[in-house]
């Protein structure tokens, strides 16, 4: 037993320094040479080092570094080590805390009216698209109740949008705290409530004997948003108690130490509530930004994300099989086309409307595209429960793939020109 254990924290230290390696040395490719964002370069290296390819050879008779043999050992669809994939969501709770430490929480409050909006529409049409193309198309020979639950899935995944990568790269443009970026921070939050019902009522739907009543609903809903209004709120009100009892402090790094707590904290709670990790963790940053231990630990912070966040962007890339998306290419290609669409003009068109101008909206539509680690989440539940099969899980990752490599692509240059994102009074 105590050698079984030695053994998997030996190759998770290995894996790691792979990781870190790969991604630095990617980033670097990127930044300098390609003149495109550093997360891209992160996710190509975790696509080529991952288990579907280079980390799932054998060399001089070792074992794989990153191999796919342990993955039979649980049932989640996820094709990593639970020890690795645990450490790439810690990474997720740093990135997101410290991108709620630098967002303006005026800004913020001042942008959630449309924040709610645009993430209503980011839902609304991405669910309609995804279920409607499947319905059409009936993929991999689908018919009947499997078409439909199929279908139904496709939808909730749609609606997925993760905020961790649009976040890295407004803070690597310093946009954190612009009009688009803390709309687009905080409608991903919305979203992400929104999405959980979505795929509660699916799951209900497609699961006999788990039929799902609106008093069932409606729980859920209090539940999630009572939780996160609590803990913004109830955080913004005792932050700078906060702030004094971690200042007070004298041992060393302990005011950071103190502030990672509460962020780990509060993504725990979070999940516990049916909400994501990365939302209890934004959240409480955001809380703590307008103190003054927010300025103090914000650089020391800043250490960390850099060690450990370039972690979570290779393990997403590590999930991607080229290999499963090429009998469905066709569907797939459809799909994400309407993924790309469905959330520009969900997005666009609700900030179009609450005050942006039209170089604003195309921002927020496109901050808003990445799918990400959410919609994996999503497409792993359907896979595990037997809701989707291998072909209909295959279209997700592609999807997500895409959608989640083209943002920062498409980002980067939409806030190059310094052009104001609201229409003038």
């Amino acid at each position: 037993m105590e050698q079984d254990f030695t053994h998997l924290v030996t190759k998770l230290v290995f894996q790691l320094a792979a990781i870190l390696i790969a991604a630095k040395l990617a980033g670097e490719l990127c930044e300098r040479y390609i003149k495109i964002p550093p997360v891209l370069g992160e996710l190509t290296a975790g696509i080529l080092i991952g288990p579907f390819a280079l980390g799932g050879i054998a060399i001089f008779g070792m074992e794989p570094l990153f191999g796919l043999g342990h993955a039979a050992n649980h049932s989640s669809a996820i094709p990593l080590s639970i020890e690795l994939f645990s450490v790439s969501q810690i990474a997720a709770v740093v990135l997101l805390f410290a991108a709620g430490l630098e967002t303006d929480l005026k800004q913020f409050l001042k942008y959630s009216g449309p924040a709610t909006l645009v993430a209503i529409g980011g839902v609304t049409l991405p669910f309609v698209f995804g279920l409607g193309i499947t319905l059409l198309l009936k993929p991999a020979g689908l018919d009947g109740d499997a078409l439909i639950y199929s279908a139904l899935f496709i939808g909730a995944i749609m609606t997925a949008t993760s905020v961790g990568i649009t976040a890295r790269v407004l803070s690597d443009q310093q946009k954190l705290d612009s009009p688009e970026g803390v709309t687009i921070l905080a409608a991903a939050v919305v979203d992400d409530v929104l999405g959980i019902l979505i795929l509660t009522v699916v799951i209900g739907v497609a699961t006999p004997g788990e039929a799902i009543s609106t008093s069932q609903i409606a729980v859920i809903a209090v539940k999630a948003i009572g939780f996160w209004l609590a803990l913004m709120f109830g955080g913004i009100l005792v932050s700078n108690y906060i702030s004094r009892s971690l200042n007070a402090f004298r041992v060393s790094g302990a005011a950071l130490a103190l502030a990672l707590s509460l962020a780990f904290l509060s993504a725990g709670l979070a999940e516990s509530f049916g909400l994501a990790m990365i939302i209890g963790a934004y959240t409480i940053g955001l809380a703590l930004s307008g103190t003054p231990i927010a300025r103090r630990i914000e650089e020391q912070v800043m250490s960390v994300y850099h060690a450990l966040v370039p972690i979570f962007f290779v393990v997403m890339g590590m999930m991607v099989d080229v290999s499963a998306m090429t009998g469905v290419l066709m569907f797939g290609s459809v799909l994400t086309i309407l993924a790309i669409l469905s959330k520009v003009i969900g997005c666009g068109i609700p900030a179009l409307i609450t005050g942006f101008n039209g170089i604003g909206s195309w921002r927020v539509g496109i901050g808003m595209l990445p799918r990400g680690e959410v919609a994996l989440i999503i497409a792993g539940i359907g896979l595990s429960r037997g809701i989707i099969g291998p072909d209909i899980f295959g279209v997700s990752i592609m999807m997500t793939v895409l959608t989640t490599l083209m943002a920062p692509l498409i980002l980067v240059p939409a806030f190059k020109n310094g052009a104001p994102g609201r229409r003038r009074r």
